[in-house]
């Protein structure tokens, strides 16, 4: 190495000493969904047997299932997006994909057994059980510390078992938190009871979401399952619907239709407001762009 390598060596540790944090290393990064990111509910049971029940309850993007049209119920359910059943081959490899890749990733991390009337914040990460993960009357505050594109993983059962059990359980996103950017990868059932959730639910078995009697409550995020989908007295807003998942906000401003940039095609410049944030193709406080062009969400 040269004396004038040298120099820029060490100028380049001495600045990232004083930065600190400015270089995380190891920052979690999601798997792609693929074709699964489409839907806000999906029951990808394995041999056709999909099924979604919807009762009292309102759901805000696409819902899918792996079994025919009639798997999928409704009951005072009003679903604002597209019911497809059977989904196609391509959504459940995706999804598949994506589940598997979670085993991948590194906890930073650990989670407790049982959380009882428990309050506490967590910070962007990658937390993990061994096994189940039970919250009751617990307050759990995702912390994005200012940076709108933060990821918080949570695996539950990484040693092949384990469900993820919430009663008056609330999840808080705050300081530039994004739901769509907060993933549950769970190795059973997923079961929540008059629990105002946020993220993305991957779980291998049955996802059970029930609100409170003769009240909604919010669910921010997809529910996505290998097994079937239930959900009574919730409300689900879809990533998709809004904003896409794993992006807080989208910056394609140049890109037209599916241009170079990896965007879909946008319906305005300005979008309109939804439970994460500005769904707008332009940066957050930016101006509406000329008529015509089109940006989006990055997939």
């Amino acid at each position: 190495m040269t004396d004038l390598q040298k120099y820029f060596s060490t100028c380049l540790l001495a600045t990232a000493a004083l930065l600190g944090g400015a270089f995380p290393a190891g920052a979690a990064v999601a798997p792609s969904l693929g074709a699964a990111s489409n839907f806000a509910v999906l029951s990808a049971a394995r041999g056709g047997t999909g099924a979604v029940t919807c009762t009292n309850s309102s759901i805000t993007g696409d819902v899918g299932s792996s079994g025919l049209p009639a798997s999928v119920t409704q009951t005072n359910c009003t679903i604002a997006g597209a019911i497809i059943a059977p989904v196609s081959s391509q959504v459940l490899a995706d999804f598949n994909t994506a589940y598997s890749k979670y085993a991948n990733i590194q906890c930073t991390g650990s989670l407790n057994a049982v959380y009882t009337n428990a309050t506490l914040t967590l910070t962007p990460g990658v937390y993990c059980s061994a096994a189940a993960v039970t919250f009751t009357s617990t307050t759990l505050t995702l912390d994005g510390q200012g940076d709108p594109n933060a990821v918080w993983i949570f695996k539950i059962g990484t040693d092949g078992t384990g469900a993820l059990t919430g009663t008056n359980f609330s999840v808080v996103m705050t300081n530039g938190g994004q739901p769509c950017n907060v993933d549950w990868w769970v190795a059973e059932a997923a079961t929540l009871t008059t629990s105002g959730f946020q993220g993305t639910i991957l779980a291998g078995a049955a996802i059970t979401m029930t609100g409170l009697a003769g009240n909604t409550t919010p669910f921010n995020g997809d529910a996505l399952a290998k097994g079937a989908v239930t959900l009574t007295g919730v409300t689900v807003a879809g990533c998709k619907a809004s904003g896409g998942h794993g992006n807080s906000q989208s910056k394609c401003n140049q890109g037209v239709g599916n241009g170079p940039e990896g965007c879909d095609p946008g319906n305005s410049n300005q979008g309109t407001a939804s439970p994460f944030g500005p769904n707008s193709n332009d940066e957050v406080g930016g101006v509406p762009g000329n008529p015509g062009r089109k940006g989006g969400n990055k997939k």
